[in-house]
């Protein structure tokens, strides 16, 4: 158990460090229709969102956040660069304060309640705001002790910027355009709409201390982040989706991986008999 350390200091204004590369890739994204359109430039983009949704659903938030399976040294930190060029900041900094978020959820103290602080703070307001920028070393300290990971997460910046050389490089503006910024705004929105939405609309099977929600939609636009009732319930389990029709594409993913001896000891969940019989 994580001692609570999170303290409720008040909204504070946004920082512009912040704020004005999230308005200019956003603006970035217009541009898209100023350049000749090609199918192609499309595929990019659905892909490298699938790839680095599957690195936030997987990375940040099973691995580092909940340690849902167990990784060699060289795939922890390959899965920590992926998880960055979402450009969601360092790994340390995302699992560190997810865990408050789970100590705490939808109480006075969660950093991102939609519940205690509205639709817009809890979607992105928290992240834009320098109220957040620094995380408490001591609730992620199972995975600080890497050297390597502290280097990733201090310089969080050097994946997305890799990225973002490497599609200009392959295809010049118009796939940076489409592969990096395009995709990258709509996995921004992706991922935060788990933080918004899915802690207002959809169904609760468990009986959990928060307001967390199954949204079938959100788990087909984010591999299975959808399940959130499901989560909050069994936050260490790495699947999410408890019935057969609960898709849960990261879940999936996953077990390939171990299947081919790249993830091991995936972490399972013990259902209510209710919930057995009814799959």
């Amino acid at each position: 158990m994580v001692e609570k350390t999170h303290e409720v200091t008040g909204r504070t204004p946004y920082q512009l460090g912040a704020v004005v590369p999230f308005f200019v890739i956003h603006m970035a994204c217009l541009a898209v229709f100023f350049i000749p359109f090609r199918w192609s430039y499309v595929a990019w983009a659905v892909a490298l969102y699938i790839i680095r949704m599957f690195g936030v659903t997987a990375g940040y938030h099973r691995y580092f956040s909940h340690r849902s399976f167990k990784l060699g040294r060289t795939a922890q930190f390959c899965l920590a660069f992926l998880a960055e060029t979402s450009a969601q900041k360092g790994v340390l900094w995302w699992a560190a304060h997810h865990r408050v978020h789970h100590q705490v959820s939808d109480e006075v103290e969660d950093i991102h309640s939609p519940e205690q602080d509205g639709f817009w703070w809890a979607h992105i307001g928290w992240v834009l705001s320098n109220e957040h920028d620094e995380y408490d070393s001591r609730l992620i300290k199972d995975f600080s002790k890497f050297p390597e990971l502290r280097w990733i997460s201090k310089y969080f910046l050097l994946p997305p910027t890799a990225l973002s050389l490497a599609l200009l490089a392959i295809g010049g503006w118009p796939l940076f355009l489409w592969g990096f910024c395009v995709s990258t705004v709509v996995l921004f929105h992706g991922t935060f709409l788990i933080n918004s939405v899915a802690h207002v609309w959809g169904t609760r099977r468990f009986d959990t201390p928060d307001h967390s929600r199954n949204n079938f939609l959100l788990a087909l636009i984010t591999l299975g982040e959808g399940w959130h009732n499901n989560h909050h319930k069994y936050m260490y389990a790495c699947r999410q989706g408890l019935r057969w029709w609960e898709i849960d594409v990261t879940y999936y993913l996953l077990r390939g991986l171990k299947a081919v001896g790249i993830v091991h000891e995936i972490r399972g969940v013990r259902l209510p008999q209710e919930t057995q019989q009814s799959q």
